[in-house]
């Protein structure tokens, strides 16, 4: 097989949006922790939504991105919390695909801690071949051409095969 068109794993998102400032954030926050080892970062709202009591700045959600081999780590822990199993739906047309976790606690290795209740989680995962960084470069940035794109059957298969879970056909 050709080493440019090998698919990897780019990086996995892991986002817990709480919708309003205080305790359940700091919670959020110390879930993330302690599921990644790694250092939240908090998300800041854009625009205004009175009936929602939202205003600009103001921080309503948490994420962590991981990388490499512990992004490959974490995600099959997260994957096994979902049976090994991922609706056809969750996959889009770039070559991506995300999911929900109800509750953390569904995650194996991960243990309930009353400090923080029941929370639960999305998570994003980006795929990536070499050669996409044309797109992100300074000089001479470029587009991926439309060949050398991961499509959804492609990431489904790359999903199949290494991480070893069953696809539904029909969503959640």
């Amino acid at each position: 097989m050709n080493k440019m068109k090998e698919i990897q794993v780019e990086k996995i998102t892991l986002n817990v949006g709480v919708g309003e400032t205080g305790d359940r954030l700091e919670k959020a926050s110390k879930l993330l922790k302690m599921i990644t080892g790694a250092k939240p970062v908090k998300t800041r709202t854009m625009k205004r939504v009175p009936t929602w009591g939202i205003r600009p700045k103001l921080e309503i959600a948490t994420k962590v991105t991981l990388r490499g081999e512990k992004a490959e780590s974490v995600l099959r822990g997260l994957l096994k919390a979902k049976d090994n199993a991922i609706p056809i739906t969750k996959f889009d047309n770039f070559g991506n695909f995300s999911f929900g976790i109800h509750e953390y606690i569904e995650i194996p290795g991960v243990e309930y801690d009353s400090g923080i209740g029941i929370i639960g989680l999305e998570v994003a995962v980006t795929l990536k071949r070499p050669g996409f960084r044309i797109n992100r470069r300074r000089i001479n940035r470029l587009r991926v051409p439309e060949k050398h794109r991961i499509s959804r059957e492609e990431s489904i298969e790359f999903v199949k095969n290494k991480f070893g879970i069953k696809i539904e056909e029909k969503g959640e």
